[in-house]
């Protein structure tokens, strides 16, 4: 048996892991002294409303080591293979700490993927996964396929506010609050050309002008029709519709089910009302 498995970065409910026999080890967020595992004991929603009101500025952490060891070792015993997709290496140490676990099961049917993306990006990589392990693949086929699918799968974001990135750490002073006076909305980007890493590659006055520039960048690098198109939002669903609304004027329409809540692993740094596409360009 092939045992796909991701972390809570991939922003998957409860009941899709179930359903498709999804292994999930979740990050951890904190504020303060109180301690949660993400979509376990703290939801998406109220991890955001503590984030707007909450003194102290959450911290995410990755799965402990011994739940890839724990993971790792049955599979072995039982000899069955793991494919573990996890955030990427751009934005955690998640990946180092499978492979380190990996390395000390020693056991070759272990593929550790460094996605390269995260939220939506990592869903697509892990539904192929999964419809390729439900197709007969063993693990080594759907471990290279993983490897060259993460190559064409991308997101940009459009973040409402630079608030949560300034409180990280990512940005100084100046760069904060020149954006916050001028109303700047900027575009994050993530994929295997920014080595996974999240990138502000253009910057608006207006969050319409930054959802326009999101939706012209399908003109340049278009979709492969092969796979769905995710809207993702944080918490306010309000600006996934308008996102959702000017690609349905492209002639991409998205239902519903292809609108995704970001959790507390982005959310943390990307903040509320920030909305993005995430897909796999031809």
């Amino acid at each position: 048996m092939v045992i796909i498995a991701t972390d809570s970065a991939a922003d998957f409910e409860m009941y899709e892991l179930e359903k498709m026999n999804v292994t999930y080890l979740p990050m951890s967020v904190s504020f303060g002294e109180d301690h949660y595992l993400e979509n376990i004991s703290i939801s998406k929603d109220e991890f955001f409303e503590r984030l707007k009101t909450d003194e102290n500025f959450p911290k995410t952490s990755q799965p402990a080591l011994g739940l890839f060891i724990d993971l790792f070792e049955k599979a072995q015993e039982n000899k069955d293979e793991v494919i573990y997709l996890p955030l990427s290496t751009g934005l955690s140490g998640d990946y180092h700490t499978a492979m380190s676990a990996k390395n000390t099961v020693d056991y070759d049917g272990i593929y550790v993927i460094d996605t390269l993306t995260c939220t939506g990006g990592q869903r697509l990589l892990v539904e192929k996964a999964v419809k390729m392990r439900d197709e007969g693949c063993d693990g080594k086929t759907i471990a290279d396929e993983m490897e060259s699918l993460k190559q064409r799968t991308l997101i940009y974001t459009a973040m409402d506010t630079l608030e949560y990135l300034y409180k990280n750490g990512r940005m100084s002073n100046t760069e904060y609050y020149i954006a916050r006076l001028g109303h700047i909305k900027p575009i994050m980007h993530c994929a295997a050309d920014s080595d996974g890493k999240a990138v502000i590659v253009s910057k608006h006055i207006g969050l319409n002008k930054a959802i326009n520039y999101i939706v012209g960048r399908l003109d340049i690098e278009p979709a492969d029709p092969d796979y769905p198109i995710y809207v993702m939002y944080t918490h306010v669903k309000e600006n996934a519709y308008k996102l959702a609304d000017k690609l349905k004027e492209k002639g991409y329409d998205i239902p519903e089910e292809q609108l995704i809540p970001v959790g507390a692993t982005v959310g943390a740094h990307i903040g509320p009302n920030a909305c993005a596409i995430a897909y796999v360009k031809k």
